[in-house]
């Protein structure tokens, strides 16, 4: 039905076109006939909705005789005869072209004003103008947007193909984001006109769903959504005062809200920014500007919205939704999901869909593996489901960090660690908090309670080598989850607002909620904080603030580690939920140590745990000495023996520039 009523439109367009036309063309061969004058216009039938030439003279402005001046130019393209007529009508075959002398000579209520840059021939670029010594003998050319938009084709401007982006309405919007979208349509509805609508900001990190509310406000209102990257502006202000022009005209063609996106804008980039606080400075045609952080107003005022990802109950009911009568059969696994990853509507679907997709490719395969006598129960199809889950959630949850953190691939176990007793108890209790999240903070109500975030965080603190990167990693393995290490000392800046500025940048990449975050070397930023002498000492609480500000509200686990327990802020560790600390070992403790340290696969001969355990070092180094006794027991085609440990204990303490006692290595060999 839709098709047949455009099909009628266009029929009827065109008859309309042609009738106008006609009307043209008939001053042209009564001025050729010396004839006088155009006469009155004929009346057509009614259309709906408007003829594209009606169209264009009301969005536009344009008087009876400039639209026959559209006419007169539009002519040389749809009428073959007409450059002919045109010439007759001049009396001068080389004038075989349409121009403002004829224009003002045949067509009715002439006007010179329209001649004028000013006037909206010109001022909204429908006409382009020849050279010529006079500007009433200048060649006159219809524009070709205009040309094709009369004929009843619609279709962007080709100047702005590559540059602008449809964006699609969404069929379907969460309950918060369709808020958001109202919220939008009504800041607009209360300007008189469409050149009166403020400028909407929407910031955040949601940079689909942001697009989605925009384009469903617009919707609302009766308007189309295009989208601009901010990195596609020109910085040369004459290019980017047509990018402006062209833009405004077609904006009010295809009645079109522009969308300005500066989610990646680069602040450094100072030409871009330049270019981008001019082109909304200037713009008069409705604007949406996204951006990640809010972009300060500088003449001309923004309206803020802050876009977010959807709350618990709404990423409940989507994964509800996607995974359809699956849910009742994964024991609560949805509510385990939503505490632990924070997923927006897209991620939540491509993991469904993925790790579904995965889970029916085992349910075929499974008939297979009954025929051979096993047979998979419900508890371990759920269970297989539900990992694929986790895993999937993980993937799409994981941060984009870059040169900011380190991916630490995690294979450490609780076997490996040798801890006091007393501290594995406490990781425990860091794992029990990351697994029943869901079940204290949601169903026992303690999400309301405490004015601080639901973060959870740990301190790790001891020398050198006593575990603390091995003890994130059993925990990473343990609740399997991905481990990223940060260098604090990297991350510091000495200039005002940086240390802050990365710091946001590692907790905003992993707000999806699936990472540990191991922020080494706390002492680079923590440490005995002075009183406020002078700027530097209140930008520098600043940013330990603001590091705890994030850490208490990061839904994940962080951890810092510090070399010097004793040397940090009483009131910062006030603020850490649980503090592990890491006692260099003694020799009971030393001895464990080697006695796990080689993989079953290694070959060794004749070694004396005991002796070993003299060593004076930490478990780091204990495996930095295993690890390079390996290498030279492979190199000499031996197994691992305590000779090839000597000569690697010897190494290792050039290293640490300690002098190897013979109290530590008597009878080794």
């Amino acid at each position: 039905m839709k098709g047949n009523t455009k099909n009628n439109w266009q029929e009827a367009n065109q008859q309309s076109l042609m009738t106008a036309l006609a009307e043209v063309r008939e001053a042209l061969e009564a001025k050729v006939k010396g004839d006088g004058n155009m006469g009155k216009s004929s009346t057509s039938a009614p259309v709906s909705p408007a003829p594209a030439l009606d169209q264009v003279c009301t969005t536009f402005g344009l008087s009876l005789f400039e639209r026959d001046v559209l006419l007169l130019c539009a002519g040389m393209d749809l009428d073959s005869h007409w450059a002919s007529l045109c010439a007759d009508a001049q009396g001068d075959s080389k004038k075989n072209y349409p121009t403002f002398s004829l224009a003002l000579a045949v067509l009715r209520e002439p006007c010179w004003n329209a001649l004028t840059p000013a006037a909206p021939l010109r001022r909204w670029r429908l006409i382009e103008l020849g050279t010529s010594n006079a500007l009433t003998t200048a060649p006159l050319r219809l524009d070709e947007r205009i040309l094709h938009y009369l004929a009843g084709v619609p279709y962007l401007d080709e100047r702005l193909m590559g540059m602008v982006e449809s964006v699609r309405v969404p069929s379907s919007l969460i309950e918060s984001q369709r808020q958001l979208a109202e919220q939008l349509a009504a800041t607009w509805r209360q300007a008189s006109d469409v050149q009166a609508l403020p400028i909407v900001q929407l910031c955040g990190d949601e940079l689909a769903s942001k697009r989605a509310i925009a384009a469903a406000a617009c919707n609302l209102l009766g308007f189309n959504l295009n989208a601009l990257s901010a990195h596609a502006l020109p910085t040369s202000s004459n290019d980017l005062h047509q990018l402006l022009q062209l833009w405004k005209r077609e904006a009010a063609l295809s009645q079109s809200i522009l969308l300005l996106d500066c989610d990646d804008s680069n602040t450094n980039d100072t030409a871009r920014e330049d270019a981008i606080a001019l082109f909304i400075e200037r713009i008069s045609s409705p604007l949406i500007v996204t951006t990640r952080d809010r972009r300060p107003p500088k003449q001309r005022s923004l309206v803020t919205f802050d876009v977010h990802k959807p709350t618990t109950n709404e990423q409940r009911g989507i994964w509800n939704q996607a995974l359809g009568e699956n849910v009742s059969e994964l024991n609560g696994l949805v509510d385990t999901l939503v505490s632990q990853f924070n997923l927006n509507t897209a991620g939540i679907h491509a993991a469904s869909v993925q790790a579904m997709g995965k889970w029916n490719t085992q349910e075929t395969a499974r008939p297979e593996d009954e025929g051979n006598g096993s047979e998979a129960q419900p508890e371990t199809q759920n269970s297989a489901l539900s990992t694929l889950l986790w895993d999937t959630c993980r993937s799409q949850a994981r941060p984009q960090l870059n040169d900011l953190a380190q991916h630490i691939e995690s294979s450490a176990t609780w076997n490996d660690l040798v801890l006091p007793e007393r501290e594995r108890q406490i990781l425990r209790d860091i794992a029990a908090h990351l697994r029943q999240r869901a079940k204290v903070y949601e169903g026992w109500g303690f999400a309301g309670k405490g004015g601080r975030g639901l973060g959870i965080s740990a301190l790790f603190a001891g020398a050198s080598g006593t575990g603390k990167t091995m003890a994130a990693e059993v925990l990473a393995e343990e609740l399997r989850l991905d481990l990223y290490r940060i260098d604090l000392s990297s991350v510091v800046s000495k200039y005002i607002g940086e240390t802050e500025k990365n710091l946001r940048r590692v907790f905003d990449a992993a707000e999806g909620g699936g990472t540990i975050l191991l922020f080494d070397e706390a002492d680079a930023l923590f440490g005995k904080r002075s009183d406020v002498k002078d700027s530097h000492d209140r930008y520098a609480n600043m940013e330990v603030s603001y590091l705890l500000q994030r850490m208490e509200a990061y839904r994940g686990l962080a951890i810092l580690t510090t070399n010097l327990k004793d040397a940090l802020d009483t009131a910062f560790l006030r603020r850490i939920r649980f503090i592990v600390r890491f006692p260099f070992p003694d020799a009971t403790q030393r001895a464990e140590i080697w006695q796990r340290i080689f993989p079953s696969q290694t070959p060794t001969q004749d070694l004396d745990v005991k002796k070993l355990a003299k060593l004076n070092v930490a478990g780091g180094n204990i495996r930095n000495i295993a690890l390079n006794a390996a290498f030279l027991a492979a190199d000499a085609g031996e197994s691992v023996g305590m000779k090839h440990l000597l000569q690697s204990a010897q190494s290792e303490y050039l290293k640490l520039e300690r002098p190897l006692t013979d109290v530590e290595v008597k009878g080794w060999v």
